[in-house]
């Protein structure tokens, strides 16, 4: 099912079947090597927080599984990103940008594999976020990122949605070898990605599709 480029789709992400974020994005490619998406400062987006309008990082967790939440229309506001998802892989690159188009860093999103739908109105992906993460800078030093999350989340299992943590450490250290060697898709690939002049940002607010059963593999 290959998406074509230019394409508005739905990037959902969620908390086992619960949708906790879900940004509209545009297909850059859709080929062998993966799915590519263009995230833009400003881009619509449904995300989920509590009734009086907190996240889950303004908080301790165990708080959060006891707060009621809702689900509000907003935007985008972090870096315009170029999103990579290997075919079948438990990750994503994705390639930062400040806002005069100037490639920043690479972050490594730990996920479970993404899948693809498409209801022909209106299309997307879905996967989960596992939390862990790698930052990667364009002299190839990169750090962990939000490991206390994910020590802090184990502690409640009735509610978190990453069920085996060192699955998720050895996804990310199979990652390692590659961006200190500076091989692909480390190794300056995409760093001068432009969207075309014609793409704009996606209007708000999300209207279709966000509220779909989440698509399993």
């Amino acid at each position: 099912m290959a998406l074509s480029s230019g394409r508005v789709i739905l990037h959902r992400h969620f908390a086992r079947d619960a949708l906790v974020w879900a940004p509209l994005t545009r297909v850059v490619a859709d080929d062998e090597l993966g799915l590519r998406l263009w995230m833009p400062t400003g881009s619509p987006v449904i995300r989920e927080v509590t009734v009086d309008g907190r996240g889950p990082r303004e908080m301790p967790f165990a708080e959060w599984v006891q707060t009621p939440k809702k689900l509000i229309q907003d935007i985008y506001r972090g870096p315009g990103t170029l999103k990579f998802n290997p075919r079948g892989a438990a990750y994503s690159v994705w390639w930062l940008f400040d806002p005069a188009g100037r490639f920043r860093a690479w972050y490594v999103n730990l996920e479970e594999p993404s899948v693809t739908w498409d209801d022909g109105a209106v299309a997307g992906v879905d996967l989960t976020d596992q939390d862990l993460d790698i930052w990667v800078w364009p002299d190839r030093r990169w750090d962990w990122k939000d490991e206390d999350e994910l020590t802090e989340r184990l502690a409640f299992p009735d509610h978190y949605w990453v069920g085996d943590a060192e699955a998720v450490w050895e996804q990310g250290r199979r990652v390692v070898p590659a961006i200190e060697a500076g091989a692909w898709p480390f190794d300056g690939t995409w760093t001068d990605y432009r969207p075309p002049a014609d793409w704009s940002v996606p209007p708000p607010p999300v209207t279709e599709g966000w509220d779909r059963p989440r698509e399993r593999g």
